[in-house]
C-alpha cells in the first residue's frame, strides 16, 4: 500500500510538472506569435505611404486605414475574451472616425492593440484556457478566442496586401516563424 501511494504521488508530481511546462510552452508560443505578428503588421503600416491610408481597392470596401483599425478592434475584443483581461476602448466604431484614420493615428491604435494582446497573454492564467467565455451564441473556450484573435488579425492584414500592391509597392515578405 505504501509503495502504491508513493507511486501515485510520483505520478501526480510528474503530471503537475508536465502540465506546468505545457502551460508555459503554450504561453511562450502565443507571445512569440504575437510579437512576430506585431512586427509584421508594422512593416505593412510602414510600407503604405502615409498619403495612401485613405486608399480603397473598390468603393464598397474599407480603406487601408479602416482595415487596420478594424484589425485593431478585433484584437482587443478577441484577446479580452481569451485572456479574461479588461478591454481597453478606443471609442465606438473607431474605423469610421475620420480623426482616427491618419497614418499616425492608425499606427498608434494598431500598435497599442498588439501591446494589449502581448501584455495580457503574458499575464493570463493558462489553466483557464478551456473555460467558456463570450456571450450569447458566441460562447467558446478561451483557447478558441485566442486562436480566432490570431486568425482575424492575419486575415485583415492579408487583405491589405492587395491595397499595397495596387498603389505600386511590393508588400512585406511573409513571416511564418
Amino acid at each position: 500500500m505504501k509503495k502504491q501511494l508513493i507511486t501515485l504521488l510520483t505520478i501526480l508530481f510528474v503530471l503537475t510538472n508536465a502540465n506546468a511546462q505545457l502551460a508555459d510552452s503554450i504561453k511562450a508560443s502565443y507571445i512569440k506569435d504575437w510579437e512576430r505578428s506585431k512586427a509584421y503588421t508594422k512593416e505593412y503600416l510602414d510600407a503604405m505611404p502615409k498619403d495612401k491610408y485613405d486608399f480603397r481597392a473598390q468603393d464598397s470596401i474599407r480603406t487601408f486605414a479602416q482595415q487596420m483599425l478594424h484589425l485593431s478592434q478585433g484584437i482587443i475584443g478577441f484577446i479580452a475574451n481569451g485572456t479574461g483581461a479588461q478591454r481597453i476602448s478606443f471609442g465606438q466604431n473607431i474605423e469610421q472616425r475620420k480623426g482616427a484614420q491618419s497614418a499616425d493615428s492608425v499606427m498608434y491604435y494598431v500598435m497599442a492593440s498588439y501591446d494589449y494582446a502581448i501584455e495580457n497573454i503574458k499575464n493570463m492564467d493558462v489553466t483557464k484556457l478551456l473555460e467558456p467565455a463570450g456571450r450569447g451564441n458566441f460562447m467558446f473556450s478561451r483557447l478558441v478566442w485566442l486562436n480566432k484573435a490570431l486568425e482575424h488579425q492575419a486575415h485583415h492584414r492579408g487583405q491589405t496586401t492587395i491595397y499595397i500592391r495596387l498603389v505600386g509597392i511590393k508588400p512585406p515578405n511573409e513571416r511564418l516563424f
